[in-house]
């Protein structure tokens, strides 16, 4: 049956930022609905490492990171220049350790920060290798009961045994269940756990990685009173007085008093605006979720909204290897640090020929690869590198190897001319190449794009490689194996043009009252540059926390009028 409703604040999308915008606006006293269309929380967050990029926060400390507010300013003038408006980046700067702050200590979100975790681009002037990046805490989700189906599983790539979560801490003990007892125990009671939980709950309810962030964030919008409403499609969107009114296709009309704020993850899958705004060839397959089709950018800009503008990239990207499964769906898995950057890989075009720096980061890779004309790029490894890193779906020690050269994903062969041949690329090419990545190999320097010149590259190398470069390595010891990378987006850098409260504004740059973004809906203040880890996360948080603040405080001067 349709209902009549009325809520003080709308957040459309559940995703980090819809739900962290729900769970401020909650804290703020306000009667919250949060809408997702799909049958999941989560959105892309939950496939993701989770990282958030906040500088300047309370946890900054307890790696012995030295920041101010200038020295970020700085960084992202450097990194992002006339790409978004700076008035934008100095609202975020003062914004996200208050964000953060009363996450902590107001409800059961936990984040840390890792001793060494740089910048992107860590050659630039105020560039830090630590305290900014922050990740969530493991979570045991018990607390969550029923709902914790509610959280949209990890890729299943990404985990072991079916579904069990691992992060970089459960990788290294697994790694070593062989040669230590310590690491044995800890591998035993990871695995024995989750047979426990496989038979309560379905699934694992120790959430790590992304899948912890969002985890956190639904239990603190359940205690906060948030209504969560999943399925369910936000149909139309029309002033009503100094609020708006929203209907559903269940028929329902909700009105929201304070504000809407659209956090549906940006225009990635629009069926008309992915073609118009990624640039060709289009990029098939994306590691994102599902939920990002853009209806909400149509109803926001029948009001008088628009797109920003001036962003570098529409959209951010990383190289994918992909594969059909047996149920025909896709294996979209994001090179983004586990292969590209260790000793003993290099990527090559269809002439055998590197084209870019592997070590730069995943978007600048997959942007070097559409400047180039490098569609598809192939990157290759010999016996050892396979062994010792893996190779995309891969894991470290050629786990799952066998299964992945039957159905044509990893490309063996006992040479590299063969490799070549198989490939279909030049194989005096490739031999040249590699011959000369050799040489460098032994120097320790890349003359020709610099590879692990950077803090942040050779943070992403092989700190224990008995090399004078962690990120140089050898190829020569056969058999050869190659995987086909193509670009694949991860996220919308052009969103609805806001104002440094996330308001939305109009062609004007006037405030729309009452329409709000954050996250992938919101322009980002980045300008299509990926300065750091976790630079979609911290933001989609941080303008949750602003929008969701000016909302609340539009409804209770609505109320008092």
């Amino acid at each position: 049956m349709a209902m009549r409703e009325s809520y003080d604040v709308v957040v459309v999308g559940a995703g980090a930022g819809g739900l962290a915008a729900a769970v401020f606006a909650a804290l703020e006293g306000a009667r919250v609905l949060l809408i997702e269309s799909t049958e999941y929380v989560g959105g892309t967050t939950a496939y993701s490492a989770g990282t958030t990029w906040a500088p300047n926060t309370m946890l900054a400390a307890s790696v012995g990171a030295e920041d101010s507010r200038e020295t970020v300013l700085t960084y992202l003038d450097r990194a992002v220049g006339n790409r978004s408006p700076r008035a934008l980046r100095e609202a975020f700067v003062e914004a996200a350790p208050r964000a953060i702050e009363m996450l902590h200590t107001r409800t059961v979100a936990r984040f840390r920060a890792r001793p060494h975790h740089p910048d992107y681009l860590s050659e630039l002037e105020g560039s830090t290798a630590k305290g900014r990046a922050l990740e969530p805490e493991p979570f045991r989700a018990d607390a969550l009961g029923r709902d914790l189906k509610l959280i949209r599983p990890a890729i299943p790539e990404f985990t072991i045994l079916g579904a069990l979560q691992v992060d970089r801490d459960d990788i290294n003990h697994l790694l070593s269940m062989g040669k230590s007892l310590k690491s044995l125990a800890y591998a035993v009671r990871l695995i024995g756990t989750y047979g426990l939980d496989r038979l309560r709950y379905g699934r694992s309810a120790r959430l790590v990685m992304g899948n912890a962030l969002v985890g956190r964030l639904l239990l603190a919008a359940k205690q906060a009173g948030v209504e969560v409403r999943i399925n369910t499609r936000v149909t139309g969107l029309m002033p009503q007085g100094t609020g708006h009114l929203l209907t559903t296709d269940a028929g329902d009309e909700i009105g929201a008093t304070g504000g809407v704020i659209l956090a549906t993850g940006g225009f990635s899958r629009h069926p008309a605006r992915r073609a118009e705004m990624l640039p060709t060839p289009l990029a098939q397959h994306s590691p994102g979720a599902p939920g990002h089709t853009g209806a909400m950018h149509d109803l926001a800009l029948a009001l008088g909204a628009r797109y920003g503008t001036g962003a570098a990239s529409n959209v951010y990207w990383a190289p994918v290897s992909t594969r059909q499964r047996s149920d025909g769906s896709w294996a979209v898995f994001p090179h983004f640090v586990f292969d590209r950057s260790k000793p003993g890989t290099v990527a090559v075009n269809a002439k055998g020929e590197r084209f870019t720096n592997e070590a730069r980061s995943y978007h600048e890779f997959a942007l070097a690869q559409y400047a180039t004309g490098t569609l598809p790029a192939y990157l290759v490894t010999d016996a050892e590198g396979l062994r010792k890193y893996g190779l995309g779906l891969v894991r470290p020690g050629a786990r799952g190897a066998k299964a992945l050269i039957a159905d044509g994903y990893l490309a063996e062969a006992p040479t590299l001319a063969a490799l070549a041949a198989q490939l279909g690329i030049d194989a005096a090419g490739l031999a040249a190449t590699i011959a000369r990545f050799n040489t460098f190999a032994e120097t320790g320097i890349d003359p020709d794009f610099h590879r692990g010149e950077t803090v942040y590259e050779r943070a992403n190398g092989d700190a224990d490689h008995d090399g004078p470069n962690p990120t140089l390595g050898r190829i020569g010891t056969a058999p050869f194996y190659a995987v086909r990378l193509m670009p694949g987006d991860i996220g919308a850098a052009t969103g609805l043009a806001t104002d440094e409260h996330a308001r939305l504004i109009d062609k004007d740059n006037q405030p729309i009252p009452g329409l709000y973004a954050c996250g992938n809906d919101m322009q980002s203040i980045m300008g299509g540059v990926y300065p750091g880890p976790g630079i979609t996360i911290g933001p989609a948080i941080t303008f949750g926390y602003i929008a969701a603040r000016d909302a609340v405080a539009r409804s209770r001067a609505r109320a008092a009028a």
